[in-house]
């Protein structure tokens, strides 16, 4: 699995991107859109739930559903993956491009990390699209798990919503743009954990492809990047990263 060719490739990289997906999260234990709701929520298909329809129809369900969500992932840890890249972009300046809005790469230690489908801790009016700075009491809500009334925008009285990008709305343009500037700057692209299925985002390894970098992927299965990789691994990040990251004496 970690073989001569594949520690080659990547010591002779000059420039490196890392591209994570729902599986590196869900090794943490982060719940993915495909998993069962429950409580309050098994009624509901989340596809529904994060949607401005959904939202602008019942921002009560919407928001209490984000908080709840926001819990799940606060009680969770970042795995041994998202430590070996910390530990990696320590000594290497790594750039990560991720299509998860966890913070789980930022607490394992990573910096820069651009999040193509926004940042679930973040919130902004859904009006004027002003940034929101919950309070005390928002942030230490004991509603978790039931309808809770979204917060008021400061400056034009409009709900807050999540900073996360729904379905049926164009990603965040700084994001995608940043997005194609390091893949297309990179010359090694680790695809990690992502299915290659959602679109835009899962162009970023062909984005990169086409200006002549070569691909790796760490995917436990099997997936729409296939194909296009110089290298498949079939592992999971959490087995396979740290690994890597030993064997360029790098310690975490």
């Amino acid at each position: 699995m970690i073989n001569d060719e594949l520690m080659n490739t990547i010591g002779q990289a000059r420039r490196i991107l890392i591209f994570s997906g729902a599986g590196m999260s869900a090794e943490s234990g982060v719940p993915t859109f495909r998993d069962e709701l429950t409580g309050l929520w098994e009624q509901y298909d989340p596809m529904d739930l994060a949607t401005p329809e959904a939202f602008e129809r019942d921002p009560a369900l919407v928001w209490g559903w984000y908080m709840w969500r926001r819990q799940q992932v606060a009680e969770v840890e970042p795995n041994a993956g998202h430590r070996a890249i910390a530990a990696w972009q320590r000594i290497y300046p790594l750039r990560i491009v991720t299509q998860n809005v966890d913070d789980l790469h930022e607490r394992a230690g990573s910096y820069g990390v651009v999040h193509v489908h926004g940042e679930l801790f973040a919130s902004h009016c859904h009006r004027c699209r002003a940034p929101h700075k919950p309070t005390a009491l928002e942030e230490t809500s004991e509603q978790i798990g039931q309808l809770i009334d979204p917060p008021h925008c400061k400056l034009c009285g409009g709900l807050v919503r999540p900073s996360v990008v729904w379905f049926g709305e164009a990603l965040d343009e700084a994001s995608l743009r940043a997005a194609i500037y390091e893949a297309e700057n990179s010359d090694l692209v680790l695809a990690i954990g992502t299915s290659g299925l959602v679109q835009p985002a899962a162009l970023v390894p062909q984005w990169a492809k086409d200006q002549g970098a070569q691909v790796i992927q760490i995917n436990p299965n099997p997936t729409a990047l296939d194909e296009l990789c110089d290298i498949n691994i079939r592992s999971t990040a959490a087995h396979v990263l740290p690994q890597i990251v030993e064997k360029l004496g790098i310690h975490n």
